[in-house]
């Protein structure tokens, strides 16, 4: 596990849409781009192995893409490379984090200036969800699975931990960017599951503010 010393204070920034990486959860992902196999080759020679997954912030009227304040910072804990000379990577949560500001620099990719003050949960143990009744909870995501035709291994599902149940869903479920930076950004876990219903409500209405599709 990563200590806060071991924490540093600038980190290769990884602007995905729609990509959501959590504390303790693991994200895969398949790097082809050359600035992106460049910083993942980079960040293989450091011993933290970090990279910084922060969700792209468009803004109308600005000169580029920005970013949203508040992202996560993943380990590299596998990675392979392909004949063609791409990676496939697992990348291992390890605590959110907040951009100050980004670097200027000769790397192809982006750096920024972090704070990880006001996570340092993220780096202890599994949290749990005291408030989580999990059988209206699998009903709900049933109905919801059942209205975008997609199965689910439900065994998986019921033995599952609250924090790896309600993160995978958050990770795994598509929803817009907009969207998984508030699963981001929830302040518990509890905060993050409400978050979570109340998209999948707000999906099977189909954006509508009444009328639950039942």
């Amino acid at each position: 596990m990563i200590q806060p010393t071991e924490l540093p204070e600038t980190i290769a920034i990884f602007p995905l849409a729609g990509a959501l990486l959590l504390p303790r959860s693991r994200l895969p992902l398949h790097i082809f781009e050359p600035r992106y196999l460049q910083m993942i080759s980079d960040a293989l020679k450091t011993d933290g192995r970090l990279i910084g997954m922060v969700q792209p912030n468009e803004v109308p009227g600005r000169e580029g893409p920005g970013l949203q304040t508040i992202g996560c910072a993943g380990r590299i804990t596998q990675f392979s490379e392909t004949e063609d000379g791409r990676y496939m990577i697992t990348l291992g949560g390890v605590s959110r984090f907040r951009v100050v500001q980004e670097v200027e620099g000769f790397t192809p990719y982006r750096r920024c200036d972090i704070n990880w003050d006001g996570f340092e949960r993220d780096l202890g143990k599994e949290e749990g969800d005291n408030g989580f009744c999990r059988t209206p909870f699998l009903s709900l995501l049933g109905r919801y699975f059942d209205t975008l035709g997609l199965s689910a291994d439900w065994d998986t599902l019921k033995e599952a931990d609250d924090e790896l149940l309600i993160n995978s869903l958050s990770m795994m479920l598509e929803f817009d960017p907009e969207d998984k930076q508030a699963l981001l950004e929830a302040p518990s876990l509890e905060t993050r599951r409400e978050t979570l219903v109340t998209l999948i409500e707000y999906a099977m209405r189909g954006g509508q503010e009444e009328g639950l599709m039942q």
